[in-house]
């Protein structure tokens, strides 16, 4: 396979990755208000809004760190093709 198509594999892959977090940590997160939260508090609203803030945070954070693992543990940079490339000359300033 070549590097790009590595690529667009791994980006499949990790953007689902980050998707699973996010409704884990949205499911945990629920589990402990209804647990611990009276349910005719008046501040229900502030929680859930809470938890969706904590959820995607946490996902993302977590993401970083899991992608920062793999990098090191199976040299991606090798194997992946860079998103972005280098910039393009600016021909005004060659001139």
């Amino acid at each position: 396979m070549s590097k790009k198509s590595n690529t667009l594999w791994f980006m499949l892959a990790a953007t689902v990755l980050n998707i699973l977090l996010m409704m884990i940590l949205f499911i945990v997160c629920f589990i402990l208000i209804t647990r611990f939260v009276d349910p005719n508090s008046s501040l229900i609203p502030m929680w859930l809004g809470l938890t969706f803030v904590v959820s995607i945070g946490g996902s993302f954070f977590v993401y970083s760190k899991i992608i920062k693992w793999m990098n090191k543990k199976f040299n991606l940079e090798q194997n992946l093709s860079p998103l972005w490339g280098g910039r393009r000359p600016n021909k005004r300033k060659q001139e």
